[in-house]
C-alpha cells in the first residue's frame, strides 16, 4: 500500500527532465499544445458578450538550452483568464507564456465560430456563423491579426472569348485585419455584408467581374481609420474548380 508519505517523496525525487540544460544546442521553433477545446467568452456590440467553444493552439519557442517545456503551463496559463478573449487579453496572455515558459517568442490561435441574427432573413430564428480566427505572436515586437470568413450567395458573371459568361456563385468573403485601435466584430461584417448587397442591388452587378466588387470592398476598408492592414479574398464556385481573386493593403492590385 502506497501512503501518502510515499506519494511525496515520489514527487520529490522526480527530476525536472524539461528544465535540464541540453548540450546538443538545437534551437525548437515551436513547443506547445493544439487543438484544445474550450470555452471563451467574446466581445459582442449587442448583448455585450458572446460565450462560444473554441479551438486553440498555443506555442512557444524551445531555446538551445532546455531539453523540453511543461505543457500543463500551457493550460494553467489559459485557465487564469477564465477563456475571456479580446484583444487586451491576448496580449497579456502571450507575455505570461513568454515569462512562464522562459521563451523568446510566444504564439497563439484562437478559432472560434461567432454567430449574429439575420434581420434580412424572413425567420425571426434565422442565425449565421462567422468562422473566426485569431492569430497572435510575441518576440521583440507583437502582431495581432483577425481573419473572418463571411458568407455570401450572390451571381456573379464576365467575359470569356468576347462572351458573357455565368461565373457561378460567390461563396465567401474572408477578410484578414490588423487592429491600430478598438473595433467591433460585428462592424467588420457589416461592412462587408453591406457592399455585397449594395452591389447586388444594382441592376449591373450580374455583368460585373468579382475583381470590381473587391475593388469597392477595397475602398472601404481604406477608410476605416481603426484597421492599420487589411487581406481580402473572394472564392466563387465554378464547375469543377474554384475562382479566387485577392488585394493587400500592402501592395497594389493584383487579380492573381
Amino acid at each position: 500500500m502506497i501512503t501518502k508519505y510515499d506519494q511525496r517523496r515520489y514527487l520529490y525525487c522526480v527530476k525536472d527532465i524539461q528544465s535540464q540544460i541540453d548540450h546538443r544546442r538545437i534551437d525548437i521553433k515551436k513547443v506547445g499544445v493544439k487543438t484544445i477545446t474550450y470555452p471563451v467568452t467574446v466581445l459582442d456590440k449587442s448583448r455585450k458578450e458572446q460565450k462560444t467553444v473554441a479551438s486553440i493552439n498555443m506555442f512557444v519557442n524551445l531555446p538551445h538550452q532546455f531539453k523540453g517545456t511543461h505543457m500543463s503551463r500551457f493550460i494553467e496559463i489559459l485557465n487564469r483568464f477564465h477563456g475571456r478573449i479580446d484583444i487586451k487579453c491576448f496580449k497579456k496572455i502571450l507575455e505570461e507564456m513568454k515569462e512562464k515558459l522562459d521563451a523568446e517568442t510566444a504564439h497563439m490561435e484562437i478559432a472560434f465560430p461567432f454567430f449574429l441574427q439575420d434581420y434580412h432573413s424572413v425567420s425571426s430564428l434565422a442565425i449565421k456563423c462567422y468562422d473566426c480566427l485569431m492569430y497572435g505572436s510575441l518576440d521583440s515586437d507583437d502582431d495581432l491579426r483577425l481573419d473572418i470568413s463571411v458568407p455570401v450567395s450572390v451571381p456573379i458573371s464576365g467575359r470569356v472569348d468576347d462572351l458573357k459568361r455565368n461565373l457561378g456563385i460567390i461563396e465567401k468573403i474572408m477578410v484578414s485585419v490588423r487592429f491600430k485601435r478598438f473595433m467591433w466584430l460585428e462592424d467588420l461584417i457589416d461592412m462587408v455584408e453591406a457592399c455585397v448587397k449594395e452591389e447586388a442591388s444594382r441592376h449591373d452587378f450580374p455583368g460585373e467581374p468579382m475583381e470590381t466588387l473587391l475593388q469597392k470592398l477595397a475602398a472601404r476598408f481604406e477608410r476605416r481609420q481603426e484597421l492599420s492592414w487589411y487581406s481580402l479574398t473572394i472564392e466563387s464556385d465554378y464547375r469543377d474548380c474554384r475562382l479566387f481573386t485577392g488585394i493587400r493593403s500592402d501592395e497594389s492590385y493584383n487579380p492573381w
